[in-house]
Parts: C-alpha cells; sequence; structure tokens
C-alpha cells in the first residue's frame, strides 16, 4: 500500500548536505543505520549500529525547503552503514525522490541482497538513478 510506504519510519544516523562526492551534483546525503560488514578501514563505523539514530520518514526527508537546492542541482545519495538493511524505508524514500523529480543514487556494498528477495530489490531498482 502507497500509503503504509508514506508512513514506514526507519533510523537515519545522519544528514548531510554539500555532499560533493556522493554522485554527480552536489547532494543531500542520507547516511541510514546499520551495517554487519565491520569493514577495517570503514569511512563510517558511527553507523554500523542498527536501531540507533532518528527515526524519520521518506517525507519528513525531503519536505525540508532548504535542501531543494541540492535536489535540483544534484539529487539524493543514501549510503549507511549498509542501506539495504532498511529495503522497505529505502524504497519508500526513493519512490518518494523519483515523484518529486529527485535524482536517487544509492551507495552500497550489495552485500545483502538475496535472490528469493528479488521482486523488493527490482523494486528499489526501478526508482534508483544511480
Amino acid at each position: 500500500n502507497a500509503k503504509e510506504l508514506e508512513m514506514l519510519k526507519d533510523y537515519v544516523h545522519s544528514l548531510e548536505s554539500f555532499g560533493s562526492v556522493d554522485g554527480p551534483g552536489v547532494r543531500y546525503v542520507i547516511f541510514l543505520s546499520g551495517c554487519a560488514m565491520r569493514c577495517q578501514f570503514c569511512h563510517n563505523p558511527d553507523t554500523w549500529k542498527t536501531g540507533e539514530g532518528k527515526e524519520l520518514t521518506a517525507e519528513e526527508i525531503l519536505e525540508a525547503k532548504e535542501n531543494e537546492v541540492f535536489y535540483k542541482n544534484g539529487g539524493i545519495t543514501a549510503t549507511g552503514g549498509e542501506p539495504l538493511l532498511q529495503l522497505p524505508f529505502l524504497t519508500a524514500l526513493f519512490r518518494a525522490a523519483r515523484q518529486k523529480g529527485i535524482h536517487t543514487c544509492l551507495d552500497t556494498s550489495g552485500i545483502v541482497y538475496r535472490p528469493d528477495r528479488r521482486a523488493e530489490f527490482d523494486a528499489l531498482f526501478a526508482c534508483t538513478d544511480l
């Protein structure tokens, strides 16, 4: 249900404006909480724990007027942690962004991809630009 997805909340570790290395243009970067990889030289080990951060909906992230400049000249990038751990929320976020004409970029290791969840991943990929 589209309305349920709009209201879906999940944990956002942090939000960064003026991201210049996270996709084309200047971007608004959403760091989602949770990662199981524990890479030795991880740039964001503070994002590893799941269930930490601020619970937000996709609309709460996208509605901030001060971020519209990033949406016009870049877009949003979801990273983490491992953003695919929050697949339903990430799909809701990217779907809402697509409806608003916002370019979407996914920064992932792909480690949690599973063929038995292909339909869920295909739904995300359908609204992911990069």
